[in-house]
C-alpha cells in the first residue's frame, strides 16, 4: 500500500514523466498531447459484444499513453489523475450533443459519470481506487468547461471474476457476463440525470462496458416502470447500442481514455 512518505517523496525527489521518462517532470507536455488525442474519436472493437453502448475513446492505448496509465493504477502515481482525468473528460464531451471544440455547455442535462468498478482486492491491493479518482477528476473538468456532472459510483462486483488479461474476447464476455449489480437504493439517484456516461481507463473487447450497461439499462427500466418489452425500454435501448437511430432520454453511453488502436478504425469506414 502507498504510504505517506510516498506521497512526500513525489514533492521533494525529481520526478521523472511517467510517459517518456524524462526528468524533472511528471508528465511532459508531449505526452500530454499524446494522453489527450488529436480529438476524441468513436470507437468499437470487432467483434463488439451485445449490449455495447456507443463508446468515445481519448487516445489509442499504446507507448506513452499505455505507461501512464499503467503508473497511475498499478504504481500509485496519484499525481496522474487529474491530466487523465482532463483527457477521460474530452472524451465524454464528445459523446454530448451541442458540444465541439471551444463550446461550453451540454443540451443533455445533468451529465453522470458511472465508473465500471475495480474487483475490491485489487483496490486494496493497490491502496486506491484508480477510476473512481479519476473519475472525479473527470467531473471537476466538466464543471469547469461548464458541463454540469457529478459521480455516481453506483456499481460493484456481485462475485468474483478472473483476470481478464490473456482471454480472447467470448471468454472475457462469459467472465464479466452477470458479475456487476447496482448497490442497493441507487436507483432515486437517476431521477434529474439527463445523460449516463460509463467511464473506464481502457477498453479492449468491450465486455465489461457491455455487462454494466446492461445492468445500469435494468436498472433505468425498473426506475421508469417500462419493461424491456415495451416500445420505450426496447426503443431506446436500441439507440444506445445501434448507429442512426434517434437518442432518448436518459441514453447510456460511454467514454474511456485509452482503447485497443484497431478500435479507432470505425471512424475510417
Amino acid at each position: 500500500m502507498r504510504g505517506w512518505w510516498q506521497d512526500l517523496s513525489d514533492l521533494v525527489l525529481p520526478a521523472q514523466c511517467a510517459g517518456c521518462g524524462r526528468s524533472r517532470t511528471s508528465l511532459c507536455a508531449r505526452c500530454t498531447a499524446a494522453l489527450r488525442g488529436a480529438a476524441p474519436s468513436r470507437v468499437r472493437p470487432r467483434p463488439a459484444p451485445p449490449r455495447l453502448p456507443v463508446v468515445h475513446a481519448a487516445a489509442p492505448y499504446r507507448d506513452a499513453v499505455r505507461a501512464v496509465l499503467l503508473a497511475h493504477k498499478e504504481r500509485g502515481a496519484l499525481g496522474l489523475a487529474r491530466p487523465l482525468g482532463t483527457a477521460l473528460a474530452g472524451a465524454v464531451r464528445a459523446g454530448l450533443p451541442g458540444q465541439g471544440p471551444g463550446r461550453g455547455g451540454t443540451e443533455a442535462g445533468v451529465v453522470a459519470l458511472v465508473p465500471v468498478p475495480s474487483a475490491p482486492g485489487a483496490v486494496r491491493a493497490r491502496g486506491h481506487d484508480p477510476m473512481r479518482r479519476i473519475a472525479y477528476a473527470a467531473a471537476a473538468e466538466l464543471r469547469r468547461s461548464g458541463v454540469p456532472a457529478r459521480v455516481l459510483p453506483v456499481l460493484r462486483q456481485r462475485r468474483p471474476v478472473a483476470d481478464q488479461a490473456g482471454l480472447d474476447a467470448a471468454q472475457r464476455l462469459a467472465n464479466v457476463t452477470g458479475a456487476l449489480e447496482v448497490a442497493g437504493g441507487s436507483g432515486g439517484l437517476f431521477a434529474e440525470i439527463g445523460r449516463i456516461v460509463l467511464v473506464d481507463d481502457l477498453m479492449t473487447t468491450g465486455a465489461s462496458l457491455a455487462e454494466a450497461a446492461r445492468v445500469l439499462g435494468a436498472l433505468r427500466r425498473s426506475v421508469s416502470g417500462s419493461g424491456e418489452d415495451s416500445e420505450g425500454g426496447a426503443g431506446r435501448e436500441r439507440a444506445r447500442t445501434e448507429p442512426g437511430i434517434p437518442s432518448g432520454p436518459t441514453m447510456i453511453e460511454a467514454a474511456v481514455i485509452a482503447a485497443s488502436p484497431d478500435s479507432f478504425e470505425i471512424n475510417r469506414n
